[in-house]
Order: structure tokens, then C-alpha cells, then sequence
């Protein structure tokens, strides 16, 4: 254990608490990204589009962050420097008042993702090694969400109380996310270097070519089919709003819901990861098909619940994704591991967002066909190369 104490378990959840706060903020705003980005005259192709590459660059940043990360060995600055330019990003988004500057916020908030994300999995993945990977992420990520709910939840009842007015509904997410930076600094006053949770790995070091491991590249091609068939839930609520399904006020309440299911599929694919390995995320292309299949349809009830399946799938990317890297790769390259494998999402995930976007505009039934077609992909590429992971070997 670190010298200045909290155990491994206090330290997830004590991150855990940072990370809730920032939902709270990030996922407050990206709620009601859709609906603010057509109330300022965007199209379904440019919400798409905008969505999309907001998302590659919260994962193709990554590439940079992630073994500037490991060569630095600074992680906590890393990790602290993304949450600021998050929690300035979001406040300003509803005063934006034209569309390029609230699209340029939009993906200012996801760059901060990036900036944050390998350094943060690698100090959360020090400690998982004590706790069990799956269940470690898991834990975390359903902390997550419980800002992931707060947070769309806020901005719906402010929206309902102002009529639909974005600037109070977004600058009040300023106040978490001013507390989640403080609680950041304390917590790497308590933990300065979380890497003494790690036992010493069996692999030890990476190997002298310093490439990653073969099944490391045969898991992120099955992640990289997956994600690229996946949709943004920019594109879900502007379907949401555009067929009339639900006033603009309910879609956070229904992005609440799905971050509610988001955390509790993190769980419970989390505790069967540490069980049974990698073959739990047979799950997640089964629900990527399910979820355009149920959402683009003209019922507001299965387009819930297609939203609701959206967040079960959300759930498992953000945790059990994550804890297979820290299964394949060695603790030295496991940053740079995180930003390679958030380049390769962030590609898909821009994929997906556009394509998303741009069928909706052409054809739904050629969307829905097309994003099942890519899920089936996926699972098939899922299955051939058996992705494996130790760690239903090497924790109970």
C-alpha cells in the first residue's frame, strides 16, 4: 500500500467520488447536446458529425496523452490538467449562442477526456490489481453514473423551471466540477504514487521491442467493429425530439435512466469478468444491434427502451473494456496501452457517429440494417480470436 495510507478499495472509491462529480458536469451537457446543437440550427448529419468527432477525439487524442503519460511518469498532472478543461468547457457551452462555438465546446470537453483518460485508467489500474480488475472498474464506473443520473437530472429540472433555457441549466454544473478538481488535489496528497498498490507483474516489463501484445491487437480489433457500429446518443435524442417522441425537458431524464442501467451492467458484466474473462463482452455487440433496432422506431416506449439498452452497452464499453487492457498488458506500457487503444475507439466511435448521422438522414431502415450488420461483425471477430484475460486465474 502507498506509505501515507488509504487502502486500495478506499482509493477507488474516493476516486470514485471525483469522477461522480465530473459525470455529474460532463454528462449533464452531453444530456442535451443534440437538442442544444438543433436548437441553434444544426442538422441530423452535423449533430452526428459533431457527436462523432467529439468522441474520436475524446479516444484518438489518446495516442498522444497515453505514452507522453508513461514517458512522463505524470500521471497525476495528466489526470488533473483533463478535468479542468472539462469543468471550464461545460459552463460556457450555453451561452455559446452559434452553432460553431458550441460545437467547438463540445469537442473542447471531449479533448479534455483525452487529455485525462490514460493516465486516470492507469492510477485507477494500480489499484484494481488488489481489488480484481473487474470488479475494481466496476465499482468506479457505477460511480460514475450516479453523476451520469444527478447530473442529466439537474439540467432537466432547471430546462422544466426556465423553459428550456440552456445557460442556467448548464453553468450551475460549474459548482461540481470546481469540488471534483479540489478533491482531486487532496486525493493525490494522500496517494502520491498509487503504483505501490501493484504487486510485481508476472510479465514484468514489456518485451525488448517494446511492441504491445499480439492479444492486445486482437482484442481492439473486435473493440474497433463493435464501436463502429455503434450510435451517439446525440443522434438517439435528436430522433427522440425530431419525431415528436419527447419534449426536449424528458431527454435528460431518459439519459439519467440510461446511466442508472449503465452502472448497473458495469456491475454485474464486471463481476462476471473477474469469473469467466473476456468472453462476458459477447454482450456488448448483442446490445449494439438491439439498440438502433428499438430506437428509431416512431414508439416512444421502444425508443426508451432501445436508450435504456444504449446505456446497458455504455456501461460495459466504460468498465470491462477497460479492465481487459489492464489484464493484457504489463504495468509498463499500460498507459501508452490505454491511449493506443482509445486511438483505435476513437476512430471507430467517429465512424459510427457519422454513419449514424448520415443514414438517419438518407434512410432508418438502412441505418438499423447497417449497424447489425457491423455488430454481427464484430461478434464473430469476437469469437474466432478468443480473447483471453488472466484475470478469472489470478483473482477470486
Amino acid at each position: 500500500m502507498p506509505r501515507k495510507g488509504l487502502s486500495a478499495w478506499r482509493f477507488i472509491l474516493a476516486f470514485g467520488v471525483v469522477s461522480l462529480l465530473m459525470d455529474f458536469v460532463y454528462e449533464g451537457a452531453r444530456s442535451i447536446t443534440g437538442p442544444l446543437l438543433a436548437a441553434l440550427g444544426a442538422s441530423g448529419a452535423v449533430v452526428g458529425i459533431v457527436t462523432g468527432v467529439g468522441e474520436a477525439a475524446a479516444f484518438g487524442l489518446r495516442l498522444i496523452s497515453g505514452p507522453l503519460a508513461d514517458r512522463t511518469q505524470r500521471f497525476w498532472t495528466w489526470t488533473i490538467l483533463g478535468y479542468v478543461v472539462t469543468a471550464v468547457a461545460v459552463p460556457f457551452l450555453g451561452v455559446a449562442g452559434v452553432l460553431w462555438v458550441a460545437s467547438a465546446l463540445v469537442i473542447a470537453e471531449r479533448v479534455g477526456k483525452a487529455v485525462r483518460s490514460p493516465a486516470k485508467d492507469t492510477l485507477v489500474s494500480h489499484a484494481t490489481a488488489v481489488t480484481g480488475r473487474g470488479k475494481g472498474f466496476a465499482v468506479h464506473e457505477a460511480m460514475d453514473q450516479v453523476g451520469a443520473v444527478i447530473g442529466p437530472l439537474t439540467v432537466a429540472g432547471i430546462l422544466a423551471v426556465t423553459g428550456d433555457d440552456y445557460a442556467p441549466a448548464l453553468g450551475v454544473l460549474a459548482i461540481p466540477g470546481a469540488a471534483a478538481i479540489a478533491l482531486l488535489f487532496w486525493l493525490r496528497s494522500r496517494v502520491p504514487n498509487p503504483a505501490g498498490y501493484e504487486p510485481t507483474p508476472s510479465a514484468g516489463v514489456p518485451d525488448e521491442s517494446g511492441r504491445l501484445p499480439r492479444a492486445f491487437w486482437a482484442y481492439a480489433a473486435f473493440t474497433a467493429a463493435t464501436m463502429s457500429g455503434f450510435a451517439t446518443f446525440g443522434v438517439l435524442s435528436f430522433h427522440l425530439v425530431r419525431e415528436n417522441l419527447l419534449p426536449v425537458a424528458a431527454v435528460p431524464v431518459v439519459y439519467a435512466a440510461a446511466m442508472g442501467v449503465d452502472a448497473l451492467a458495469a456491475l454485474a458484466t464486471g463481476w462476471l469478468y473477474d469469473r469467466t474473462g473476456a468472453k462476458t463482452l459477447a454482450v456488448l455487440p448483442l446490445l449494439g444491434a438491439a439498440t438502433p433496432l428499438l430506437v428509431f422506431t416512431r414508439t416512444a416506449w421502444l425508443a426508451v427502451a432501445g436508450a435504456l439498452l444504449w446505456g446497458a452497452a455504455v456501461g460495459v464499453q466504460e468498465s470491462t473494456l477497460r479492465a481487459t487492457v489492464a489484464d493484457l498488458v504489463p504495468v509498463g506500457r499500460r498507459a501508452t496501452a490505454y491511449g493506443v487503444f482509445a486511438g483505435i475507439m476513437g476512430v471507430a466511435t467517429l465512424v459510427g457517429g457519422a454513419l449514424t448521422g448520415v443514414l438517419y438522414d438518407v434512410s432508418v431502415p438502412a441505418l438499423v440494417t447497417t449497424l447489425i450488420a457491423i455488430q454481427a461483425v464484430a461478434l464473430v471477430l469476437l469469437l474466432v480470436n478468443r480473447v483471453r484475460s488472466s484475470s478469472s486465474r489470478s483473482v477470486g
